[in-house]
């Protein structure tokens, strides 16, 4: 199946359990992955073919500014509503979201969860 991609966005929020993570928020990274048919975008080079990646893109923006605490909720949000606006073009997406620098005392790349939905076959 083809897929369109959208790899390590970065973008700042206030997604965690503690209260600190609300008010100083963090860096958190999104690498998201759509599941498609995009045979007709590629022989034809017609836009309203294929899903846009800019409103994509929209999406895990507008989802990030909602504070979460749970990451897993976040990612849920995403596909989501990726899930109701691409739907049935969309078959399948999948998200990774990292908290770029989780509260521990160790030094740690991030923290991610991995998210995966199937829409329809």
């Amino acid at each position: 199946m083809d897929s369109i991609s959208l790899d390590h966005i970065r973008l700042r929020g206030y997604h965690g359990v503690l209260p600190q993570e609300s008010v100083v928020g963090n860096w958190f990274t999104f690498s998201l992955k759509v599941y498609l048919d995009l045979s007709l975008a590629a022989a034809t080079d017609d836009v309203t073919t294929t899903v846009n990646y800019a409103d994509l893109y929209r999406i895990v923006v507008e989802e990030n500014a909602q504070p979460s605490k749970l990451l897993e909720h976040l990612a849920g949000r995403i596909l989501s509503r990726i899930g109701a606006e691409f739907s049935p073009e969309v078959k399948e997406a999948e998200i990774d979201v990292t908290k770029v620098t989780p509260p521990f005392k160790a030094h740690i790349q991030g923290a991610t969860i991995h998210l995966h939905r199937i829409y329809s076959k």
